[in-house]
């Protein structure tokens, strides 16, 4: 447990080889957390392990604390994190928020990266978090309506307004019902197919509450990143070894916006997974993703 100020306290773990290459995995959500079963895309003979959970997620302390919780104290963290390991340059995986995070830390320090591997594409740009909101209905409309018939009819007109005025409330009466909705629907549109063990995971009130109540928090803000700024900063990292992996099917952070990416960042490598939805834990993803870091095992860059 890594203090971070007064408030906040890091949970963070490392396995595998300390002699090995540097790879920090950056969570999802923002909230969601990692687990031990995140160690399973590197090859714990090559690399040294390091997985944290992000403010208020997961194991870091308070649990969806929304104070003092933005894009900008996170990238922070990274920092401290890496200082107190005393590592100079690591490569850096994340997924969905994760991809979001990996994007904005290698652009304010591309010198602390040896390399970027990137799934399911989130740029925060309002149209996605719109997409979210709404547009998933139009694939998963039953979710969704249980996504806005939690909320009396009088409050359905504004979700993202609706839920966070609940989420936000410290009475966990208030903000675990609302939490365990908002996981519930999340949950359901992850997978290509339905999966009762991906589905368990967002059912459970940990992650439902960090991952609702933080995400809500950084939707409403609006990720504390500028539209269109990922994208517009790609020219501070284009010398970065990089690859995006991403579902077809996926229907939580769609196809074109790893498309848009890719379009902007050509000199990454991109991979689109034919039969996968958004989880990492689609078979085809997680074999795409173990591949890219046994090829930067292998020769340090990405073949």
């Amino acid at each position: 447990m890594l203090p971070l100020d007064s408030r906040h306290v890091m949970y963070w773990e490392e396995s595998g080889n300390p002699e090995g290459i540097p790879v920090v995995f950056l969570h999802g959500g923002p909230g969601s957390g990692t687990t031990a079963q995140h160690r399973c895309f590197f090859d714990p003979q090559s690399y040294r392990i390091i997985l944290f959970d992000q403010r208020g997620a997961g194991r870091s302390t308070p649990l969806g604390e929304l104070r003092d919780n933005t894009t900008a104290h996170l990238l922070a963290d990274l920092e401290v994190l890496r200082a107190h390991l005393g590592v100079a340059r690591w490569l850096v995986f994340g997924g969905s928020w994760g991809s979001t995070l990996a994007l904005a830390y290698a652009q304010s320090h591309p010198g602390c990266c040896l390399g970027l591997v990137l799934r399911g594409i989130f740029l925060f740009r309002p149209t996605e978090v719109d997409w979210f909101l709404h547009g998933m209905r139009r694939v998963f409309p039953e979710p969704w309506d249980d996504f806005r018939c939690f909320l009396p009819a009088t409050e359905q007109m504004d979700l993202l307004q609706s839920y966070y005025r609940r989420l936000s409330d410290p009475d966990p009466l208030v903000h675990l019902p609302a939490a365990r909705a908002w996981s519930k629907y999340e949950g359901a549109c992850s997978t290509l197919q339905p999966s009762s063990a991906a589905l368990a995971r967002f059912k459970d009130d940990r992650v439902a509450v960090g991952l609702a109540r933080i995400e809500a928090h950084y939707f409403i803000n609006g990720g504390f990143i500028a539209e269109n700024a990922l994208l517009d900063g790609i020219g501070l990292i284009r010398d970065i070894p990089g690859i995006i992996v991403q579902g077809r099917y996926d229907m939580v952070c769609p196809l074109v916006t790893a498309h848009e990416l890719h379009l902007a960042w050509p000199e990454a490598r991109y991979r689109i997974i034919p039969d996968a939805g958004h989880s990492v834990w689609e078979p085809g993803i997680q074999s795409a993703l173990v591949e890219a870091t046994e090829s930067f095992r292998r020769f340090r860059r990405f073949s």
